[in-house]
């Protein structure tokens, strides 16, 4: 659409800070390959090594599955007719695609705003790296999944948090007051992007000042342990925790313990607030092809290129997946899903599960067809359920044309 072209861009093709308009649709579809020149970011490094390679098909092959999967038809959950791959793309304004099947790409594609040099915002996807690396802690032993969060935050106070578990925190099932309408202007999460806010607050601004300070003010609803829900305050929590228990923030700790060792090929960055916090819940922008390595070391439970990463029961409980009768039924496109350590299960007959974000990003990983596929894109609204009635069929449908190949 010609945003932000030209020196300078048009008046009517500016896309601006600090009023937000940034991140409304159309703008949007600029805007999530750019988020690091409207607000400060710290980088995911990926280190001084050379990256490892991603293995390919031939030209001659990765041309030829491509037409194929283009082609493969599928009916939407919402829909009698049926609807190829390709159009599915285009109606979920997918701005990039990378499936893997055993390993290698069999299928790349990008749209809009993204080139393969460029990164993408992803979102609520953040949410499942922070709970990647809680649960990584876990299981080596550094982080007691059983500690209230007071025993190793203090200074929470009287925040409804305080009594919340570790584990009740990375699987949402805390019971504290937060509501995520992105369609109520009263609604509590616009009251937390003002906290957040890392430009100077209004005068007579009187509200928390930054991610943790907020945390320290939230109030109970409901009772801890009763039920999955999925609030954003929960991730940034898990990051409070993290960072303390580790001494590290979730930036360094994750180019620790991912994007370094996995060999990732660009350094992700994240936003982060005032105070320098970064955005635990969803501030990461990365590349495409570094999602992928991020889902193959889920599908290989933990190994990447003859490396061990971590152990492999961290993917093993994360695919075992959290408490379905925690779940409810608010998100009919998933069915009898369940949460757990920040990623969304299933429990489907492939056994997949995926880190899902706002706007239609995923890690969608597939073990009974070994494909990872990961998707970004910059659907007009914040609700993955309006997307989830063409996506998911669609990741279906790929799975089992990759399966029929063997």
């Amino acid at each position: 659409m010609g945003w932000m072209q030209g020196f300078p861009p048009p008046p009517d093709k500016l896309i601006t800070q600090p009023d937000s308009v940034y991140f409304s649709f159309p703008k949007l579809r600029w805007s999530v390959c750019h988020l690091r020149e409207f607000l400060p970011t710290e980088e995911i490094g990926r280190g001084l090594d050379a990256p490892v390679p991603l293995d390919y098909p031939e030209p001659h092959d990765f041309a030829d599955l491509r037409q194929q999967i283009d082609a493969l038809t599928f009916t939407p959950q919402n829909r009698d007719a049926e609807m190829t791959w390709e159009e599915s793309l285009h109606a979920n304004y997918t701005d990039g695609i990378l499936i893997l099947h055993r390993g290698r790409v069999v299928y790349e594609r990008y749209f809009g705003c993204l080139e393969e040099t460029g990164q993408h915002a992803i979102m609520s996807m953040t949410k499942s790296i922070t709970g990647l690396l809680a649960e990584i802690m876990v299981v080596e032993g550094a982080l007691d999944e059983t500690a209230l969060v007071r025993e190793i935050i203090p200074e929470i106070g009287d925040s409804a948090f305080a009594t919340a578990t570790v584990r009740q925190v990375m699987d949402m099932t805390t019971g504290v007051k937060y509501s995520e309408d992105y369609s109520d202007p009263t609604a509590d999460i616009w009251r937390y992007a003002a906290a957040a806010s890392p430009l100077p607050k209004p005068e007579g601004y009187e509200g928390p000042d930054g991610y943790w300070e907020y945390l320290r003010q939230v109030g109970p609803e409901g009772a801890h342990g009763d039920a999955f829900h999925y609030k954003t305050i929960n991730s940034d929590m898990l990051g409070w925790i993290i960072s303390r228990v580790s001494g590290k923030s979730v930036t360094d700790l994750a180019s620790e313990r991912l994007w370094r060792p996995m060999g990732a090929e660009q350094s992700a960055y994240q936003t982060v607030d005032g105070k320098g916090v970064p955005f635990a819940g969803g501030g990461i922008s990365a590349g495409l092809r570094d999602l992928g390595r991020l889902g193959q070391l889920m599908l290989n439970m933990g190994e990447l290129n003859g490396v061990r990463v971590f152990p492999a029961e961290v993917v093993k409980n994360i695919r075992a997946g959290g408490d379905r009768s925690k779940f409810g039924d608010r998100f009919p496109t998933i069915g009898a899903g369940s949460y757990t350590s920040q990623w969304w299960v299933f429990h489907n007959d492939h056994g997949a599960y995926a880190a899902r974000g706002v706007h239609g990003q995923t890690i969608y990983v597939d073990p009974t067809a070994e494909m990872v596929l990961v998707r970004l894109a910059s659907f007009p609204q914040a609700q993955n359920g309006l997307i989830d009635p063409t996506s998911l069929p669609a990741y279906q449908a790929v799975a089992e044309f990759l399966m029929s190949q063997d």
